[in-house]
């Protein structure tokens, strides 16, 4: 299994000079299993640069799994290029509602006035599905998915294959108020039985603990909260994601240093996403 980040800043796109090195696109990651099925995390705008090499593949099905229906996650499905294609089969997965389906939702972004077209008028053959509350397959790989927590409808995703496992937690507040209330049992911690033991640990990490203390409540991590969730979880390895807007790479740099001082491991164990990065898991 190969992960590789596409888009990796939160809240909203930010290009630019600071932001080079890590990359400012939106979430969005690549999977591939061994078997050659194509699993994508989030549909932030790091989607439009995927979409333009799988558009050269042709892969037969794509998988799609969004987290929530925040726009930072959806905003790039517009200019996915294969779903203007019609021999695409886009399956698209997210988090379910008592109050409409997973399109309804989508198309509320993904269509007039916001977007010149709407979803149910696309080429591909685009097949919707509310993530089940536990584990299904897709090719060869069992994915798993539970609610977590953060504003609105969310979910995270573990996927289990080729011998690996990938955790998925972006915007992801497991506990509110620090890193004191992690110390409980796991089945009382939000995201625990997604991330027990993961080979790969993507995990919101958005602010320092000093901006932390003035946005409890916002669905987001600090520093602290990602090490101790880490180290709670047993990961093998920690992918620092959903970078802060405000970020320049260098404060990343220095976000690093700091759930590394908490999280007494080496320091391999511990990596910054940046578009273009490619992990085997």
């Amino acid at each position: 299994m190969k992960a590789t980040i596409w888009g990796c800043r939160g809240t909203v796109a930010t290009p630019g000079t600071d932001t080079m090195r890590y990359g400012g696109n939106t979430s969005c990651v690549e999977v591939r299993l061994r078997d050659g099925s194509v699993l994508v995390l989030d549909a932030g705008t790091g989607l439009r640069a995927l979409g333009a090499r799988l558009a050269q593949e042709t892969p037969r099905r794509i998988d799609l799994l969004i987290t929530h229906l925040h726009v930072d996650h959806v905003e790039g499905l517009g200019v996915f290029e294969p779903i203007w294609h019609d021999d695409t089969e886009l399956h698209i997965w997210g988090p379910a509602s008592p109050v409409a389906s997973i399109d309804e939702r989508l198309a509320t972004y993904f269509s007039p006035p916001l977007f010149p077209v709407h979803l149910s008028e696309v080429p591909a053959r685009t097949v919707f599905h509310d993530t089940p509350d536990g584990a299904w397959t897709i090719g060869d790989a069992k994915v798993f998915s539970s609610p977590i927590r953060h504003p609105g409808a969310t979910v995270g995703y573990r996927i289990d294959a080729d011998g690996a496992s990938l955790a998925y937690l972006t915007d992801h507040e497991p506990a509110f108020g620090g890193d004191g209330a992690l110390d409980l049992p796991p089945e009382w911690i939000s995201g625990a039985a997604i991330a027990e033991g993961a080979d790969l640990l993507f995990h919101d990490c958005q602010y320092t603990d000093e901006e932390y203390a003035g946005r409890i409540g916002f669905g987001h991590s600090s520093t602290s909260q990602a090490a101790r969730f880490a180290e709670l979880s047993d990961a093998d390895r920690l992918i620092m994601y959903h970078h802060d807007p405000m970020h320049a790479d260098q404060q990343l740099d220095a976000m690093r240093e700091e759930v590394l001082s908490k999280w007494s491991v080496e320091p391999s164990r511990v990596t910054l996403a940046a578009e273009g990065l490619t992990l085997d898991v």
